[in-house]
C-alpha cells in the first residue's frame, strides 16, 4: 500500500504534546486535538487502521516509532538535517510544522533522508562511554577551573595527568583558596573514580562485542573507539561500500557546485558528533610524532607536508575519514590487518 492510499500524519513533537495534520487519500486535510506526548495517548489516538506517520528525529522518536510500528503503522523518521523547509521557515509554529512534515511524507519520503534507531541493547550499551565522555569533560572543566583560579592569584600548580590531578594538586592551593577548592578537590577524586568504573563496565561490554577486537587490530584504536563505532554503525551490512563510514560520521567535504564553480568546504559534521571526535581523537593519536609505522600513517604525513596554516588540521580529518572506512572494511572482512601494505580501505 503506497502512502496514497492511506492517511499520511504529520506528528510534530514537543515535550509535552504532539500537534497531528491529517492529509486524507484524495488530499484533504483533518487537524485533530493535540495530544499529549505519553504512551498511552499515543495508544488511544493511534488505535485506527494504517496511516503513514511522519516524526522528526528527536528525543522522543525512538520509543515512539517503536509504539507506532508495534500497532501496524508505516513510521518516517525525518532528518532534521533535511528540514530547511521547517526550520528557516518565517511562520513557523508547531502546526505548519506538522502539516508540513505530512506534505513531505505523502509526496515523496526519501526527500526526508529517514533515519533507523538504534535497537534497545545497542544503545543501552552505548550509554556508559557516553556517560564517561560525560566525566572526563566535567573533570577537564573543573581542573581549569583550579588552574585558572590558583593562576589568578598569582601563583601556579604543577603539572600533571588530569587523572592524578586532584593527588597532586591539593597541597599546593593556597590557604586563602582552599574553603573554595578543596571540594572540588574532593569531587575530582570521585570523578576518576567513577571514571575507572566505567572504563571496566566497558571492558566488559567488549567482550560482549566480538567485533570489537578486529577493529582494535589497527594502531591507535582502543577498545573505547572501537566499542562505540560498533554500537554506532550496529550493523556491518547497512552500508553498500565502506566508503559510506567516512560519511556517515560526517567527515566528507560538503559540495557546493554549480557550473564551472566547486567550492572547495568543510565537512558536513553529519551524524554522531561522539563518534567523529573519538576517529579524530584516534587520527591524532596515529599522527603523533612517535606514532606507530603504517601506511595510514604515512598516507597522512605525506599530507602534512602540503602546506599551508591548515595542513596538519586536513591532515588529520583526512586520516580520520580513511580510518572509519578502514575500520568498517576490517569489521565486514574479519581480515587481518597489515599496518604496511594493507590498501582494499584505501
Amino acid at each position: 500500500m503506497t502512502q496514497y492510499h492511506m492517511e499520511t500524519i504529520g506528528c510534530d513533537i514537543s515535550d509535552k504534546k504532539c500537534e497531528l495534520c491529517i492529509i486524507r487519500p484524495d488530499g484533504s486535510l483533518e487537524r485533530p486535538k493535540a495530544i499529549r506526548t505519553t504512551p498511552t495517548a499515543m495508544r488511544s489516538f493511534f488505535a485506527r487502521p494504517e496511516m503513514h506517520v511522519v516524526i522528526e528525529v528527536g528525543g522522543h522518536s525512538r520509543w515512539i516509532k517503536e509504539l507506532l510500528t508495534e500497532m501496524g503503522h508505516r513510521v518516517t523518521v525525518a532528518n532534521a538535517r533535511r528540514l530547511k523547509l521547517i526550520t528557516a521557515s518565517d511562520s513557523k509554529n508547531d502546526r505548519t510544522d506538522a502539516e508540513l512534515l505530512a506534505r513531505l511524507g505523502r509526496a515523496d519520503p526519501k526527500l526526508l533522508a529517514p533515519i533507523e534507531h538504534r535497537g534497545r541493547a545497542a544503545q543501552a550499551d552505548l550509554a556508559a562511554p557516553k556517560a564517561r565522555d560525560l566525566l572526563v569533560a566535567t573533570r577537564t572543566k573543573l581542573v581549569n577551573h583550579v588552574r585558572a583560579t590558583v593562576k589568578s592569584f598569582g601563583e601556579r600548580l604543577p603539572k600533571c595527568r588530569t587523572d592524578a590531578f586532584h593527588l597532586a594538586a591539593g597541597a599546593f592551593l593556597p590557604e586563602s583558596l582552599k574553603p573554595a577548592l578543596e571540594p572540588i578537590i574532593e569531587a575530582l577524586a570521585q570523578i576518576d573514580a567513577e571514571i575507572s568504573r566505567l572504563d571496566r563496565t566497558i571492558a566488559d561490554l567488549a567482550t560482549k562485542h566480538p567485533d570489537v577486537e578486529l577493529l582494535m587490530q589497527v594502531p591507535g584504536v582502543g577498545v573505547l573507539t572501537s566499542l562505540v563505532y560498533v554500537l554506532t554503525i550496529e550493523d556491518k551490512n547497512r552500508f553498500k561500500k565502506s566508503r559510506m563510514a567516512g560519511a556517515y560520521f560526517g567527515l566528507r567535504p560538503r559540495q557546493d557546485q554549480s557550473g564551472m564553480v566547486d567550492k572547495q568546504l568543510g565537512i558536513t559534521k553529519a551524524g554522531d558528533p561522539f563518534m567523529r571526535r573519538l576517529l579524530v581523537q584516534c587520527a591524532n593519536h596515529i599522527l603523533r610524532q612517535r606514532g606507530a609505522d603504517t601506511d595510514l600513517r604515512r598516507w597522512g604525513l605525506e599530507l602534512c607536508k602540503r602546506g599551508g596554516k591548515n595542513a596538519k588540521r586536513r591532515a588529520t580529518v583526512a586520516v580520520a575519514r580513511k580510518l572509519a572506512v578502514l575500520m568498517h572494511r576490517l569489521w565486514v572482512t574479519g581480515e587481518v590487518y597489515e599496518p604496511i601494505g594493507y590498501s582494499r580501505a584505501a
